[in-house]
């Protein structure tokens, strides 16, 4: 179990959370980059060695960088549960940083996922790249998770197929009808890939659907040469992973600082 968290520091902080960033720099251990949209984000392997003022003048520097460039909105400094950095949470509090809800880092072996798995009679499952089945996607999401209609999602996501980014998408259907749906993004120069945007209808969950779904995308990784699949969950989806044969090896807290209105 060390080994693959050790495998998740060194490949997935740092730089590798920044792919798609514009700008990014580095401010002694933290890295920072600024997304299309205005979002900032500041991830880093460890802060192992450093003290609580040290921590706190980092911190400090990476909110004035962010300050700086008026493109962005918000920012995001992403902390670990693992990590050994005295006076972080405190340090980012007192610079403007409040925190999200805290999630289970869910890390395992693709081929441990990968078994064919059976399902409820009626259940269908697809691989998905056209414009019409993202959008069902997308708007079963919504209505699942209370977020709008999805149509905005659903552009995004027809827009980054369009640009050739290697994300796949599956779905389940029942009676024409999507009911559950996830997706599989690996990620560029590492042996990792993310399982996300995980979703099923009530009357559908526990009937082992998503952990099919799992299964399909676990394939995927395997036939793209890749080892580990990781994703950030809620104590709702959890047990789901856990259940597919991923395990909690962290947690993960979001501290995000929101640029004042000003005028």
């Amino acid at each position: 179990m060390t080994d693959l968290l050790a495998a998740y520091d060194a490949q997935l902080r740092g730089e590798a959370e920044l792919q798609g960033a514009d700008d990014v720099q580095t401010i002694g251990p933290v890295s920072v980059g600024i997304f299309p949209g205005g979002a900032g984000f500041a991830s880093y392997r460890d802060l192992d060695g450093l003290g609580e003022r040290r921590i706190r003048s980092l911190v400090v520097q990476v909110r004035e960088h962010f300050t700086r460039h008026p493109a962005v909105r918000t920012a995001e400094w992403k902390t670990r549960g693992h990590d050994v950095a005295p006076g972080l949470d405190a340090a980012l509090h007192d610079a403007g940083f409040e925190p999200e809800e805290t999630e289970s880092v869910m890390l395992g072996e693709a081929a441990a996922l990968a078994a064919d798995l059976s399902l409820p009679d009626g259940v269908v499952l697809r691989e998905i790249r056209d414009a019409r089945d993202i959008r069902a996607m997308e708007q079963m999401e919504a209505a699942v998770f209370g977020h709008g209609d999805g149509e905005a999602r659903a552009e995004h996501m027809i827009e980054r197929l369009a640009e050739g980014e290697d994300v796949v998408l599956w779905i389940a259907e029942a009676g024409g009808r999507v009911i559950s749906a996830g997706r599989l993004e690996p990620v560029a120069g590492t042996e990792f890939a993310g399982i996300w945007g995980g979703a099923t209808v009530p009357e559908w969950r526990g009937r082992g659907v998503y952990r099919a779904l799992t299964a399909k995308r676990a394939q995927a990784a395997l036939a793209r040469g890749l080892r580990f699949l990781h994703s950030d969950s809620t104590e709702f989806s959890r047990p789901i992973l856990e259940r597919s044969g991923m395990r909690r090896f962290t947690t993960t807290t979001p501290w995000v600082w929101t640029r004042e209105a000003t005028g």
